[in-house]
């Protein structure tokens, strides 16, 4: 593209920077590192708001294609299209959610196009497109959203794989994946309680609640770096779905334990805030086990931190027995959208009968390396029962030393706005895997609970599945 000339702090600047990130994700690349070739090198309130339409426009994609193509019939230069499809994620808000005035998305949408010589010619069209969107923008939405792609946000393999895997919770798993995922912290245990953070939260202004038995939830997101404690090691940024993973592994002083796909750590360093082990962190990628050794480095923890494949033990291997293995292994990650909904438009079909593979290569790899009387824990960030219950009962199968113990198998995709209905009497699975609301007899024992496990039952999480095996 041709050289562009707007005033950073303006918002058709940010809708150029936008557009980019979204046709580097079209083109193959995941949000993240298409943000960062983008927003590098630019003020910390343009590289913000280009990271928020950038995450708007992935969770309204369909949507907005679906406009795109019912407006305009020829094809239009890529970033002209870009530019389009995030004005269309603006514009797409009612009133009263509205990131923006309507005539301002036009007019800097507009001056976006302008700015760049090479598609400067598409300025009118880009203008006419936007206000005829407008001026018929509900019955145009209605319309594009006759299509269950259009309307939930997904391709039709992701809608279809959902509904057959997730019958009975299938609307809900999608609408939950077009949320924002919450602000959680993980509290270090070996310096506070989670009463003790969320006091001294209140303490600081800062509104937050119990989310889990080491989980706090911001009321309202902040960058990390103003969060108290974080500098220190007294809070982790983690998923209070993803901190069942270190309390399933139930770890205890003394022992050995890998965490065999560890980065960037976060389990880790939350198995060692939780027992003193010998712990082993495996990482396939040399620069993302880095990461590890930075976050532990925060943490004040220490680990053995090793480079290698899980799926090939005999490189890294020294013959001593694990008590312990945590196998968070790679995965389509459609659990986790909300917070990456670039997935669902990387992802393809093939994809995850190739990853159920490489499960499998990984978990045959590992089971060995489990001492007798062991325990190995089997973790996806998956609502697919191909990477979950179906994994675990081919796991069983095939091991017949390996006795399945206890664990809560597949948890849903939880959002903000469904916790309200739960509190009802909607019945869905809590982290523990209890029900969350249970009649009679269980409105008793609910009472009995302590504050964190009732927080915990009702937490804001993402969508996991967890297996336990026991080596007889």
């Amino acid at each position: 593209m041709g050289a562009l000339h707007l005033a950073p702090d303006s918002l058709a600047f940010v809708l150029d920077g936008a557009a980019q990130a979204v046709g580097a994700v079209r083109a193959g690349s995941a949000l993240p590192a298409a943000l960062q070739a983008v927003a590098s090198g630019k003020a910390a309130g343009a590289r913000g708001a280009i990271q928020d339409i950038a995450y708007r426009t992935m969770r309204r994609l369909a949507l907005a294609d679906a406009l795109l193509h019912k407006l305009v019939r020829k094809a239009l230069p890529p970033h002209v299209s870009s530019v389009i499809v995030c004005a269309f994620a603006l514009l797409t808000d009612d009133d009263a959610h509205a990131a923006y005035a309507p005539f301002t998305v036009v007019d800097q949408a507009v001056n976006a196009i302008a700015a760049r010589r090479d598609i400067a010619f598409a300025k009118g069209l880009v203008n006419a497109v936007l206000r005829n969107f407008l001026r018929e923008r509900d019955a145009l939405i209605a319309e594009a959203n006759r299509s269950d792609v259009a309307r939930w946000n997904y391709p039709q393999w992701w809608i279809d794989a959902v509904k057959r895997g997730q019958p009975d919770a299938w609307q809900h798993i999608l609408e939950a994946g077009n949320d924002h995922g919450p602000l959680t912290l993980r509290v270090n245990a070996r310096h506070s309680s989670v009463d003790e953070y969320v006091q001294r939260l209140k303490a600081e202004g800062i509104e937050s609640q119990a989310a889990g038995l080491h989980a706090v939830r911001l009321a309202t997101p902040m960058p990390v770096d103003r969060i108290p404690g974080f500098a220190d090691g007294i809070v982790s940024v983690q998923d209070s779905g993803a901190q069942r993973a270190a309390q399933l592994l139930d770890a205890r002083d003394g022992m050995r334990v890998l965490d065999a796909c560890a980065a960037p750590g976060g389990k880790t360093g939350h198995i060692l805030e939780l027992a003193n082990v010998e712990l082993v962190a495996l990482e396939s990628n040399a620069d993302r086990a880095k990461r590890i050794d930075e976050n532990l480095t925060r943490l004040k923890l220490s680990a053995e931190v090793t480079v290698g494949d899980a799926g090939d033990p005999a490189p890294w291997f020294d013959g001593r027995p694990f008590d312990r293995i945590l196998a968070d292994v790679p995965c389509s990650a459609s659990g986790i959208v909300r917070r990456h909904p670039d997935i669902r438009w990387l992802r393809r079909p093939s994809d995850i009968a190739a990853l159920v593979e490489e499960q499998r290569r990984i978990l045959n790899a590992l089971w060995p390396l489990v001492a007798k009387g062991g325990e190995l824990l089997y973790v996806t960030c998956s609502i697919f029962p191909e990477e979950g219950e179906d994994q675990a009962r081919w796991f069983g199968t095939l091991h017949e030393d390996a006795v399945r113990l206890d664990a809560p198998g597949q948890l849903l995709p939880t959002a903000a706005h469904a916790i309200a209905n739960e509190r009802a009497g909607a019945v869905q699975g809590s982290p523990d895997g209890t029900h969350a609301a249970d009649p009679g007899k269980g409105e008793a024992k609910a009472a009995r609970q302590s504050s964190s496990r009732n927080a915990e039952a009702f937490a804001d999480h993402d969508g996991f599945f967890y297996a336990r095996f026991q080596k007889r």
